[in-house]
């Protein structure tokens, strides 16, 4: 196969490049490397350093490529809510410009990589035939986003398909990002020696993916000749999910340090308990994660140790209230 990742600096986009040139595909990528991590691009991808909102590029780029992966975005659900406009941008405009390039063409397959936070604060496990319900502009845009290649399949025959990854972790994940990635956040103040950072009472539940699972899920997928248009598949373990508090005394226990939590009010807009049911895809395509989130952990730490680093505040807030957060104001993680 021929496959194009956009957003291939990112931990999922980098992994699927490296599991796909393993297997003898060609690969090749595009990155702003906003949300990606230097290193994480392997010299086996042709690579662009760009960005996906730029049509003319993206025509250039995916000319000859079957399928295309879209995991570009900027991937700041919390942070949308004090910077809608980029997050917005980055999202539907990028998605729309990708989208473009892939009927321009002719790309046999389209896989856009949804949210979580489509759902909203609706009562968990989450299910595919449940309505979109955002509750905040990130999840808004990527809602927009997946209506906007319905359309297109409607009026332009766009064959598209929709992966909502669980909280996706793992080796390549920006953990000096203080917007997000909440793991790698805690690792990293975790081997500072800092106390591990908590909005709220810590008892918000998630659940967490190793991004090697979500990439076996993605590869049936590529590999499908079944008439899966339009579909939606939540992809990710079940049953794992676990609150912030116990995640970081996991984190600790895996940094052989006892940590100390330091509260903060609660994020605005952030949904109490948010995980998936990944029954759908079990059933069509026999998919199962199988990497636990203390081996997930181990991994992370022993790939986070020996290159620990300050945090990069490289995103600026398009505006302040007394809502946001102290610990971006103030750099305080």
């Amino acid at each position: 196969m021929k496959v194009f990742i956009t957003g291939v600096g990112g931990l999922l986009g980098s992994n699927l490049a490296n599991f796909l040139i393993g297997q003898g595909h060609e690969v090749g990528g595009i990155d702003n490397m906003i949300g990606g991590v230097d290193g994480n691009v392997s010299d086996g991808v042709d690579f662009t350093d760009g960005d996906i909102t730029d049509t003319k590029l993206m025509k250039e780029i995916t000319e000859g490529y079957e399928i295309i992966f879209h995991a570009a975005a900027l991937p700041y659900e919390g942070l949308s809510v004090f910077s809608p406009a980029v997050v917005t941008e980055s999202i539907v405009f990028g998605t729309v410009s990708v989208a473009s390039a892939a009927i321009h063409n002719n790309v046999r397959l389209f896989i856009n990589c949804s949210s979580m936070a489509r759902y909203g604060n609706q009562e968990p496990p989450f299910t595919e035939d449940m309505p979109t319900k955002p509750v905040d502009p990130y999840g808004l845009a990527k809602v927009q986003a997946e209506e906007h290649l319905q359309l297109l399949n409607e009026i332009h025959g766009l064959n598209y398909v929709t992966v909502v990854p669980h909280n996706v972790v793992g080796v390549g994940q920006r953990y000096y990002d203080p917007f997000r990635n909440v793991v790698g956040i805690m690792i990293n103040r975790c081997l500072q020696a800092k106390p591990i950072v908590v909005y709220g009472d810590g008892e918000q539940q998630r659940s967490f993916s190793n991004v090697l699972d979500c990439i076996k899920a993605v590869y049936q997928i590529m590999r499908s000749d079944r008439d899966i248009c339009g579909q939606v598949y939540n992809i990710g373990p079940d049953d794992n999910e676990i609150s912030i508090k116990q995640l970081a005394y996991k984190v600790g226990h895996h940094c052989q340090k006892y940590p100390s939590l330091e509260h903060y009010p609660d994020r605005p807009q952030e949904v109490k308990n948010a995980f998936c049911s990944s029954n759908k895809i079990r059933k069509e395509f026999n998919y199962n994660a199988t990497v636990k989130i203390d081996d997930t952990i181990k991994e992370m730490v022993n790939w986070i140790k020996p290159q620990v680093r300050p945090f990069e505040y490289h995103l600026e807030l398009e505006f302040i209230t007394d809502k946001t957060p102290k610990t971006w104001t103030d750099k305080l993680i």
